[in-house]
């Protein structure tokens, strides 16, 4: 099986979102529609950092990261075409656990666990290099535009 990896251009090919609010530095898809990895490099230059290094990265920022590449995996779902959208609908038991902070890369795993009829439900874990588990979730995204709508 082909390893696909999206940078940080390859991305922007399949997420809408552009800086500031692009939260996701690079995408592997481990399984085409089941399951892709993202990172996100955290820096004290960026916005939400006020220059200070021991800033922590806001966890309403940890989920949307997870929100953001729950998109990323329409493009290895069987049935939907060319030009889907990915929206985002809702996070349930969401758990924040340890903060990020400017100097971490934190990686974010997503997992397909139910799709029918153009809703996507996964599973989002957010953690440090070092094994922490910053957030968890499940995730409901909807599919727009393509057959599966």
């Amino acid at each position: 099986m082909t390893r696909v990896s999206y940078d940080a251009a390859g991305v922007q090919t399949l997420l809408a979102h552009r800086y500031p609010f692009l939260l996701i530095d690079r995408i592997d898809v481990v399984t085409p529609g089941r399951h892709v990895v993202g990172s996100k490099r955290l820096s004290a230059a960026e916005w939400w950092a006020n220059s200070s290094p021991t800033a922590a990265f806001p966890f309403v920022l940890v989920l949307e990261a997870l929100a953001q590449e729950s998109g990323a995996l329409i493009e290895g779902l069987a049935d939907v075409a060319a030009g889907a959208v990915a929206y985002f609908m809702a996070a349930n038991h969401v758990r924040f656990r340890n903060a990020a902070h400017a100097g971490d890369e934190l990686t974010l795993d997503i997992t397909l666990r139910h799709w029918r009829r153009g809703v996507c439900r996964t599973r989002g874990v957010a953690m440090l290099t070092n094994g922490a588990i910053v957030a968890t979730a499940e995730l409901t995204t909807i599919i727009r535009g393509g057959a599966a709508s």
